[in-house]
């Protein structure tokens, strides 16, 4: 695993990615170690961030699988992940390369992870992993443990390490046993251009290929899509498109020896703590039938609620009205379209969204969405008819 899935998500979380190989020439360092396949094989946010997440780790992830997380207040958050990976069918043939058949190559990995905040800038998470191999008739298990530190140097730039196969696993399939190689994880994150971008960098360490160096960008274009570039030894890319509020697709792209690898995944989140904000109408019209709108407000915090904001963006990116104050939000706020001043704003689209801060620091952020100031009614042409 490239990133502790635990330590920073927000909401309790479940993600399906699928994998798909198409003919191509690449590059790969760590091919042929074992255990490689577990290493490198991601999700297709992570993916598209050429692999580079490790220090900002917020949700769980899969390969031709499964995964699923669930936050912790007082309690340590949880998580389990199941991957899967297949080779197919291939010929088999005795010493004269006479054909025997077919056989096929399979790996599965149960990952048991849980990670606890004992800050409100340090964390720390865990994986037990139990992992088969299987090559023909000949099958094999073992057990690991990763280890995960996030830590906030400041509100927005975080560091992460994560060492991976402490003490194993170790997997016996005929008479010698392969033993995973420890793997070492180091790298920095921040957002940037308030919240809508972010960039990672990441150094990563296998004994025998050595060391390589990862990094990523991402950014949303609109509130309901992302666009990332990469690269890990080869150029990497994808982009999300958020279906709803709480359920997004992604999807990333990159090379290796086998071709080009593409990367689809399905999350949705649900529960646990966020923050969330919804204006109804998403359309109205200060001096029409609608004259407001009503921003409805969420949040649940993992410590008690400090305070709150809502800002409220033109297509400039210029804050034309904030909400907020201490403790939780309110239920909802109302906006007649007007600036901070009291004067009028110019029909458009405009941004929101909700944030909060708890007791102890820890800062939460809604999705970015917008509403639509209209008051010049329906644009288009009438037609004339001449008899």
């Amino acid at each position: 695993m490239n990133r502790f899935p635990i330590p920073s998500i927000g909401r309790a979380a479940a993600v399906l990615v699928l994998a798909g190989v198409a003919p191509a020439k690449g590059a790969e360092p760590a091919g042929g170690v074992p255990g490689e396949w577990l290493s490198r094989w991601s999700g297709g946010r992570t993916v598209g961030m050429g692999g580079a997440y490790v220090a900002w780790a917020q949700e769980p992830i899969a390969v031709h699988g499964l995964s699923f997380a669930v936050p912790g207040r007082k309690l340590p958050s949880f998580g389990l992940t199941v991957l899967s990976l297949s080779s197919g069918e291939f010929e088999k043939t005795n010493n004269l390369n006479e054909p025997l058949g077919s056989f096929h190559e399979g790996d599965l990995a149960f990952l048991f992870s849980t990670a606890k905040s004992l800050s409100s800038r340090f964390s720390v998470g865990t994986n037990l992993k139990v992992v088969r191999q299987s090559i023909d008739e000949f099958d094999g298990s073992g057990f690991g443990v990763d280890l995960g530190v996030l830590y906030n140097l400041t509100q927005a730039v975080r560091i992460g390490a994560s060492v991976q196969n402490i003490g194993g696993p170790g997997i016996k399939l005929r008479n010698t046993e392969e033993t995973w190689p420890t793997e070492i994880r180091g790298g920095v994150a921040a957002p940037i251009l308030g919240g809508r971008g972010l960039v990672s960098a990441e150094i990563h360490h296998v004994p025998g290929p050595g060391t390589s160096v990862r990094g990523g960008t991402e950014y949303w274009v609109h509130p309901l899509m992302a666009l990332r570039f990469g690269y890990q030894s080869a150029p990497a890319g994808g982009f999300s498109y958020r279906v709803a509020p709480d359920a997004r697709l992604d999807y990333g792209v990159t090379t290796q020896e086998l071709g080009v690898i593409h990367r689809f995944g399905i999350s949705y989140r649900f529960g646990g703590f966020h923050a969330k904000s919804q204006a109804r109408p998403e359309v109205f019209s200060p001096v029409g039938e609608r004259p407001v709108t009503k921003f409805e407000l969420h949040a649940q915090t993992k410590a008690e609620t400090a305070k709150w904001w809502l800002e409220i963006e033109d297509e400039a990116g210029a804050a034309v009205r904030r909400f907020g104050g201490p403790g939780a939000p309110p239920a909802h706020v109302m906006w007649d379209g007007k600036n901070e001043t009291g004067l009028p704003l110019p029909d458009g689209i405009y941004r929101y969204r909700l944030v909060v801060v708890d007791a102890e620091g820890r800062e939460l952020a809604g999705h970015e969405q917008t509403v639509e100031i209209a008051t010049s009614g329906p644009r288009g042409s009438i037609p004339v008819l001449v008899n």
